[in-house]
């Protein structure tokens, strides 16, 4: 298992543990990611790495699969997808499997503005939008999507997290957002948005309407374009982005929509969706995550572990009917918990 530091590691640690024969073997860029030092007898062993996206990075994980007779790679962080994608013939030539998506839609599904075009132009619906380069498209990208009538936002095309993420809403108050919201409150002010979009060259940006409504993540297992498992969740709370609250619904139109979403990118592995709910009342994409969601681990309480079964399905391991079985209605509420070494 990569990314062995990220925060919702312990939680997927949990989901390769349910049985004795799994060997777990983690790795990580930081020499001491947290993971490798929990109390976890399936875990054997842990190694530091480089970057995902640095040039070894997949050669370096290669040698240390075959140093450990790894049988099954799984990702956990988005920088490292493309580099695995690239290289998953010489994995699989080396008897290793990773549940992944397949390299050309891999590169639409991470980059939020191609991800948009490909699907607008299939009549799959998604936010109003645009998609600029410089300072000036932004201010017409702006006025064209109805501010300051209409809020809306923006974001790189490529980005993880809510790094580069802000909210132009003229019906926020400057006073109100000084005393009510914390520090990293996502609101910007137009005037500071287009300061700091100017004089310097910028990433590409997503401009889009901005989704007021409730937020949904999606936990997916998809094999090769056909959605096995969809799983909808509604987000009460959140921590610097992180889901920490929430509950289990049984949303057929999200479970289409997300479907739909599968079968057309040919989508592959654990995949993660967020969706938000439009003004119009319509739940839209907000980006895809191509890889298994940190908080994963809170399907188990609905009887669910889709990593593991991410793992089954890539290993021809047979599946039982009770393991997509999903008990709707289950609510969760995630915490922190420490680790000593």
């Amino acid at each position: 298992m990569t990314g062995a530091g990220a925060p919702g590691a312990a939680g997927i640690i949990k989901c390769l543990s349910v049985a004795d024969k799994i060997c777990l073997f983690l790795v990580d860029k930081n020499p001491e990611a947290y993971s490798r030092y929990l109390p976890n007898p399936n875990i054997s062993g842990f190694e530091k790495v480089p970057s995902g996206n640095e040039p070894e990075y997949a050669n370096e994980l290669l040698r240390l699969c075959k140093k450990y007779e790894i049988d099954i790679v799984f990702p956990l962080v988005t920088n490292e997808l493309i580099a695995l994608s690239e290289s998953l013939n010489l994995f699989h030539e080396n008897g290793i499997k990773i549940p992944i998506t397949p390299l050309p839609s891999l590169e639409i599904a991470i980059n939020k503005s191609r991800l948009y075009q490909f699907l607008e132009w299939r009549g799959i619906p998604v936010p109003a939008f645009r998609v600029v380069e410089n300072a000036e498209q932004f201010k017409t990208a702006v006025a064209e999507l109805g501010y300051p009538e209409k809020p809306v936002c923006f974001k790189p095309s490529v980005s993880n997290g809510s790094r580069g993420f802000r909210i132009l809403d003229a019906g926020k108050d400057e006073r109100e957002l000084l005393w009510k919201e914390k520090p990293y409150s996502a609101y910007i002010q137009p005037a500071e948005a287009e300061r700091l979009l100017t004089g310097y060259p910028i990433p590409e940006l997503l401009v889009s309407e901005y989704l007021p409504g409730d937020e949904f993540s999606v936990d997916c297992l998809a094999n090769q374009g056909q959605a096995i498992l969809i799983v909808p969740r509604i987000r009460r709370k959140m921590v610097n982005g992180i889901s920490v609250m929430g509950e289990l619904i049984h949303q057929k139109d999200i479970m289409e929509y997300c479907r739909s979403i599968v079968r057309e990118l040919r989508l592959h592995g654990c995949i993660g969706f967020q969706l938000k709910q439009s003004a119009r009342g319509d739940y839209l994409l907000v980006e895809i995550n191509p890889r298994v969601q940190g908080s994963v681990s809170v399907l188990l309480g609905a009887g669910i572990n889709l990593p593991w079964l991410a793992v089954k399905q890539e290993l021809n391991m047979p599946v039982r009917t009770e393991e997509l079985q999903v008990k709707w209605g289950v609510k969760f509420y995630r915490y922190w918990e420490d680790v000593f070494y």
